[in-house]
């Protein structure tokens, strides 16, 4: 069964707002198995709706509307469905009733142009939208098909409308869609996704450490993304429910990890910072940053962790010259010109001032530890100040300049993860020579 999403407003075809709802809506439909095979976009302009709509029709099975349900001129998806198919557009009462007692309940006069909301083709069934004045449209076709212009055996279309508001369309696609559109596809699988996540090595060399499994046909199958240096494989799998589904994929997941090793920082939607953070608590222990040239990017993946309650107590950020770090050690240093504020130091002096200052990032935030960095010429020098002792490390960030400063913090946050991966695994090994 093949699948067309369409989505309807001249706010996208203009570019003035990204459509979300398509992807969210083809993500659903691959959940249960269903290709979509089309993405169209189409402006308020009624013939051209009418010229989308029938041409879906005669090459998909399912389409799948949003937008264009509200009650102005400008939203013509039901007009441009009747015209479509040659149904003509009658006013449901019940879709009507139901407009009117959710102004009556929000203490407004219903307007005479949300009456148009209640108009649907004939043969069609509503789609229940509890929060909102645009009910969806459920409508089945039997379409001709036709071959040299010789008609043959008909099948079936369905077409469901959901309205553009993302809140109302999730809402009644979980309560309502979904159901029909399995009954009507004759779904009788499930399908599961699962992600590990991944950071330290370059997509292509992560490939090669799983030999044979990120190929098509493969049961479960492995997919590889990539965004901001960070790497998800998303396994799926597809069996009768989702114990089954999660007992194909448990066996995937444990190969993965035992080639992977410590690159796998994650699973689901955890970011590094989470980790992290989550460590941290863990351990009872506070973190400060301060960093140099990363344009503040860690302190604020760690500000907007879920996981930074409790734990993250701020720090310093400086621009592309470190005079502005309000460290005693910046200002007396003799290897940063005050006449231009460039710095002229070598990595090895780098390091030497990012231990310094991760010392006092500690005593003037008084957290437990403090991670300092300092990015330039595609390197970046990492500080580690645990109380105990200060670690240090320079890695490579080069790469498309876009991608150069969230590798880099990112980067600053994996050494903290190894680190903490190297404590635990000590402590366990003293624990057991015990």
């Amino acid at each position: 069964m093949i699948a067309e999403v369409i989505a309807i407003g001249d706010e996208l075809t203009s570019g003035q707002r990204v459509d979300t709802n398509s992807a969210w809506i083809s993500r659903q439909l691959g959940e249960l198995g269903i290709v979509v095979g089309y993405h169209t976009t189409v402006g308020d302009d009624l013939s051209r709706n009418v010229e989308i709509f029938r041409r879906a029709i005669e090459r998909v099975d399912m389409v799948l509307v949003t937008g264009g349900l509200g009650p102005t001129a400008d939203d013509l998806t039901r007009q441009a469905i009747s015209e479509a198919t040659g149904r003509r557009l009658i006013e449901n009462a019940e879709a009507l009733g139901h407009i009117e007692r959710l102004f009556t309940s929000r203490h407004r006069e219903m307007p005479e142009r949300n009456r148009v909301q209640a108009l649907f083709p004939e043969g069609s069934l509503i789609i229940d939208n509890p929060h909102g004045t645009a009910p969806g449209i459920d409508l089945l076709l039997e379409v001709a098909n036709r071959d040299n212009s010789v008609i043959t055996e008909g099948r079936t279309v369905r077409i469901f409308c959901l309205p553009g508001v993302p809140a109302e369309m999730f809402e009644m696609w979980h309560d309502s869609v979904t159901p029909r559109i399995m009954e009507f596809a004759g779904v009788r699988h499930v399908i599961v996704h699962h992600t590990l996540r991944c950071f330290g090595v370059g997509e292509s060399h992560l490939e090669s450490m799983l030999p044979d499994m990120i190929r098509r046909g493969r049961q479960p199958m492995v997919g590889i993304t990539v965004h901001q240096a960070t790497i998800t494989l998303r396994i799926t799998a597809r069996a009768e429910s989702a114990e089954n589904c999660r007992l194909l994929i448990a066996p995937t997941e444990r190969l993965i990890r035992e080639q992977l090793g410590d690159l796998v920082y994650g699973s689901g939607d955890d970011e590094l910072q989470d980790v992290v953070l989550r460590s941290l608590r863990q351990l009872g222990r506070t973190l400060a940053v301060a960093e140099v040239g990363t344009k503040g990017m860690l302190a604020s993946m760690i500000a907007q962790s879920p996981e930074e309650v409790g734990v993250f107590r701020g720090g310093f950020v400086a621009g592309q010259s470190p005079l502005a770090m309000p460290l005693s050690s910046m200002r007396s240093s003799s290897a940063v010109s005050a006449d231009d504020g460039q710095d002229v130091m070598t990595n090895l002096q780098r390091v030497a001032m990012c231990r310094q200052w991760a010392d006092q990032v500690r005593e003037l935030t008084g957290a437990d530890w403090s991670l300092v960095t300092w990015l330039a010429d595609e390197q970046i020098v990492i500080a580690l100040a645990t109380g105990e002792q200060v670690i240090d490390e320079i890695r490579s960030t080069g790469g498309h300049p876009d991608i150069v400063v969230p590798r880099a913090a990112k980067q600053a946050l994996d050494f903290v993860r190894r680190y903490l991966i190297s404590r635990n695994r000590a402590e366990d090994g003293s624990v057991r020579q015990a």
